[in-house]
């Protein structure tokens, strides 16, 4: 793993656990984790169970011991470690979003589709993807349950950033995260639309608004609960994204990324409102799932509150007996036995580096969008 930190923590679980409850077709071994500062990279080693922490990540991606690398860097790091771990022939998992630029993506995905000519495969952590709710939605819709689909809301609401004299981090400078609350929570809104209704983005108007463009620079080894310095900097990327989407089916979709919406701390929320039914979804509650069944009669209409907890339910086979909670950490064993079950069959893992570049376009569509008025913009589909 090339990175560690809040993303690092979570992948690690995954790796860690997912071994113990699924039937992975191959063993995992969790044998280095890379970082810039060696004793904090160790430290990290010690608590998750990485056999070693190293500094030097092109030296890891080159050891014949290693067959898969896991990416949770900052999104400007994503393209060169990426595709050089391809280019060694390594299995590539890469935290969302893909890259900072489209180009980037491009080229991500250019070497990923030169590496998958060798039996080498990459895909995106796109990880609500594998929210046993969200992924029953997806089956739902499939199955036609609800009928066409005529509109989408999704949303994911944070307000983590409403203290104005909360410290500029790595996250508020788009040369390091690409852009902010767009790239960092919108393009799983975005994703997980397509996820679920199966359908892509092809057009989009937007805008995109910085609400606090200054911020208390961050002290040395401080966080965001540390004090911040009284020198301020700039903060080069967006608080808030509004955008309107056009759907392939010709369905519109409204979405909204924000970190300042007060009083919601993790609320991803998606509705899917077809001619027969309807889908809600909120990740505060991420074990239900709302469905409408618009065909039942009126005296019996309204949502039904699913509770994903049984076996027959996706992912769910190998956890708790019905009505035992799971929580978003586990999200990331299902990652992990869905990409090493995709390596083990030859098969290629999803969401894919391509699926990622569209999710890219989309982003860059809104940006552009933005710049110019909130015009319609294609996303290249």
């Amino acid at each position: 793993m090339i990175g560690h930190g809040f993303m690092g923590a979570a992948h690690s679980q995954g790796w860690r656990v997912a071994p113990r409850f699924f039937e992975l077709p191959r063993p995992v071994e969790m044998s280095v984790v890379t970082g810039r500062d060696a004793d904090k990279v160790a430290a990290c080693a010690r608590k998750w169970g990485w056999d070693e922490s190293a500094t030097d990540w092109r030296e890891v991606v080159q050891r014949d011991d290693i067959d898969v690398v896991d990416i949770v860097t900052p999104g400007d790091t994503h393209a060169e470690i990426a595709i050089a771990a391809l280019d060694a022939g390594k299995h590539v998992l890469c935290e969302k979003p893909l890259a900072n630029t489209v180009e980037e993506a491009e080229a991500m995905t250019a070497a990923a589709e030169r590496a998958a000519t060798r039996g080498v495969r990459s895909m995106v952590g796109f990880t609500y993807r594998r929210v046993p709710a969200t992924t029953l939605a997806r089956d739902l819709i499939a199955e036609g349950r609800i009928g066409e689909v005529r509109q989408v809301r999704a949303e994911y609401l944070q307000d983590w950033l409403m203290d104005a004299n909360a410290p500029l981090t790595w996250r508020m400078k788009k040369e390091h995260a690409g852009s902010g609350a767009l790239g960092d929570i919108g393009a799983h809104a975005v994703d997980l639309t397509e996820y679920i209704t199966g359908q892509r983005v092809t057009s989009v108007s937007g805008i995109i608004e910085t609400i606090v463009k200054e911020r208390p620079l961050l002290g040395e080894g401080q966080g965001l609960s540390g004090t911040a310095s009284t020198e301020r900097g700039e903060v080069t990327v967006d608080d808030i994204a509004l955008f309107t989407g056009r759907l392939t089916s010709g369905a519109l979709a409204s979405f909204e990324a924000t970190r300042f919406r007060t009083g919601r701390k993790n609320a991803l929320r998606i509705e899917i409102s077809g001619s027969a039914g309807a889908i809600s979804f909120d990740l505060e509650r991420l074990n239900e799932l709302e469905f409408y069944d618009a065909t039942l009669p009126s005296t019996g209409q309204g949502f039904q509150r699913i509770l994903v907890t049984e076996p027959d339910h996706p992912y769910l086979a190998p956890w708790w007996p019905s009505g035992h909670m799971l929580g978003y950490e586990h999200g990331f064993s299902h990652q992990v036995y869905d990409f090493v079950t995709a390596i083990s069959d030859g098969t290629q893992p999803h969401p894919s580096f391509a699926d990622g570049l569209h999710v890219q376009r989309v982003l860059d569509a809104v940006e552009k969008s933005s710049e110019a008025g909130s015009a319609w913009t294609p996303t290249g589909v």
